[in-house]
């Protein structure tokens, strides 16, 4: 007598539910770029190493010394050393040295890929354990923000002490307001507040600049400020095109009426092209207007106060949040054709490349 095994072990190992579609190779990521990745992430996987790279991601120049980073640890500076050149090896980190110490910072090819590992992906495994406060480094921000505004206040002299401390606090405040996370909600508030400081700052000696710059025949740089709705693709565009091709010899600011949380994913590589170091979404201000001499709107409405004495343009650019990579290249290349015509009339002597 025969009997039939029924169980999974005796089954055909090529029987495939007769509902399961077919399996399309194309679908999963490619043999080389898989193991590119896996090797980075190896590299990532090291405590050490992410602590880090959240210190070097979180510092107010976005970059640390070796003499710093041996400061997280009690282990040796080589261990350090040989951590930071693991991390470098596969192009995370780029290193320079100065007289006796050696910089590291992020690449800007890996920029946005750390701030995601650190703001979205360790959150969410920590998840697990509870409330992790220690993921920010803002247990007292209160605390912090005083030494930020303490710190601001000895580079603002011409600032009194209470209208730093306030715009560092309104700057947090801000910025929180949409913030997905607060990981580097520090670092932000206080590249956000240098931003503001140095606007008040312009705007409380434009005359008396003026009247210098006109005795002494010295041209003034001009200053232009764009602002869409969230400030996370048209005017982050336009503002890097600017700098692109203008440097500093404009000064160029971009706000939102309602900041999003982040920049557009579409638009972070063409910032990336442009050189910009990571953007992020900024709420429009009273002094950012106040101080530029150009406001330049896009699709805005009037949220945007209008001053005397200012030149206010308003330009008809989509908007790339749910447009195609193509969409994407043609709004750039609108912005760019724009922009290229605002730096001829503001700055006739630039020599600006062909198209």
């Amino acid at each position: 007598m025969t009997t039939t095994d029924t169980t999974e072990a005796s089954l055909p190992l090529t029987v495939r539910d007769p509902d399961c579609g077919p399996r399309i190779e194309a679908h999963a990521i490619g043999t080389e770029a898989a193991g590119v990745v896996a090797a980075t992430l190896k590299a990532l996987a090291e405590p050490l190493r992410l602590r880090m790279l959240s210190f070097i991601a979180t510092a107010p120049a976005g970059e640390a010394c070796v003499c710093d980073l041996a400061e997280l640890t009690d282990v040796s500076q080589p261990t350090v050393s040989h951590h930071l050149k693991v991390l470098r090896d596969v192009g995370v980190l780029a290193s320079e040295r100065r007289g006796t110490w050696v910089w590291y910072r992020i690449t800007p090819g890996y920029k946005s890929a750390i701030s995601t590992l650190l703001e979205s992906f360790a959150p969410a495994a920590l998840d697990a354990l509870g409330p992790h406060p220690h993921l920010t480094g803002l247990e007292d921000a209160d605390a912090a923000l005083d030494r930020l505004a303490a710190d601001l206040a000895a580079t603002h002299p011409d600032l009194a002490r209470e209208v730093v401390l306030r715009t560092v606090r309104e700057s947090y405040t801000a910025l929180a307001r949409s913030a997905k996370v607060s990981a580097h909600l520090l670092t932000l508030t206080d590249r956000f507040a240098r931003q503001r400081l140095a606007d008040l700052s312009h705007d409380a000696s434009r005359s008396a600049d003026a009247a210098d710059a006109a005795d002494a025949g010295a041209p003034t740089a001009p200053r232009v400020l764009f602002v869409c709705v969230a400030n996370a693709g048209r005017s982050q565009l336009a503002a890097a095109l600017v700098r692109h091709y203008a440097g500093d010899r404009v000064v160029v600011r971009s706000a939102g009426s309602t900041p999003a949380a982040d920049v557009h994913p579409a638009v972070r590589p063409e910032l990336a092209a442009l050189g910009t170091d990571e953007p992020f979404p900024k709420p429009l201000t009273d002094d950012a207007v106040r101080a530029a001499d150009v406001v330049i709107t896009m699709g805005c409405g009037d949220v945007c106060p209008v001053l005397p004495g200012k030149r206010y343009e308003d330009w008809l650019v989509g908007d790339p949040a749910l447009a195609s990579p193509a969409g994407v290249a043609a709004i750039r290349d609108e912005l760019d054709t724009r922009v290229r015509a605002l730096l001829a009339d503001l700055l006739p002597d630039l020599d600006l490349p062909t198209p």
